[in-house]
């Protein structure tokens, strides 16, 4: 009887130790949100229009004899770019009113050019390529234009740039090596449709 009246005592004590005993409070490790920074894609396609106002040079040479002037040139643009991914196409059609000034001349400059530019999100350098016109009193020329530029996206609907062309006419006015080449700096901007 004893021995029954120990084995009790023992399993009491056992159960009250471990009813009592110390247990390690449970702490949860707080939940930290991750947070990736995402730069926003910049989506170059679709219409655009705008305008655009620079300085220019333009030199007549002919028979190793030349003549430069300086010119304002202000005036609209319009095109359409495709965003390819890594690289932008398109083309644009542009007015430029050009006002020379060592003369009262004023004339138009019309050109029709093709755009390839490399996507760097909201920033777009580009090469441009095409064909221009010049129409000041008699004259009537149709030359080459070719030229670099960059545009800034400020947000989903205005663009701001530079850019440089070079207008290259040959045998103006129907004279055998007589050259204009005019050279351009324009700042423009856009509104994207």
């Amino acid at each position: 009887m004893k021995m029954a009246y120990y084995a009790i005592l023992a399993g009491m004590s056992a159960t009250a130790a471990s009813a009592g005993g110390y247990v390690a409070p449970v702490v949860e490790t707080p939940v930290v949100p991750v947070v990736e920074t995402v730069e926003p894609v910049a989506d170059w396609s679709g219409f655009y229009a705008g305008v655009q106002y620079g300085k220019g040079n333009a030199e007549l040479s002919y028979a190793g004899e030349s003549a430069d002037s300086d010119f304002d040139a202000y005036g609209v643009h319009g095109g359409y770019m495709r965003d390819f991914g890594s690289f932008v196409l398109g083309g644009e059609l542009d007015y430029n009113r050009i006002s020379m000034d060592d003369t009262d001349e004023d004339g138009d400059l019309w050109r029709l050019r093709g755009r390839a530019g490399y996507d760097m999100g909201k920033f777009l350098p580009y090469a441009t390529l095409g064909v221009a016109q010049l129409e000041a009193d008699d004259l009537s020329e149709t030359g080459i234009t070719y030229g670099i530029g960059a545009d800034y996206m400020i947000n989903d609907k205005f663009t701001v740039g530079a850019e440089y062309t070079r207008n290259d006419f040959s045998d103006v006015a129907d004279v055998d090596g007589a050259d204009l080449d005019t050279d351009l700096f324009q700042i423009r901007a856009a509104y994207r449709f």
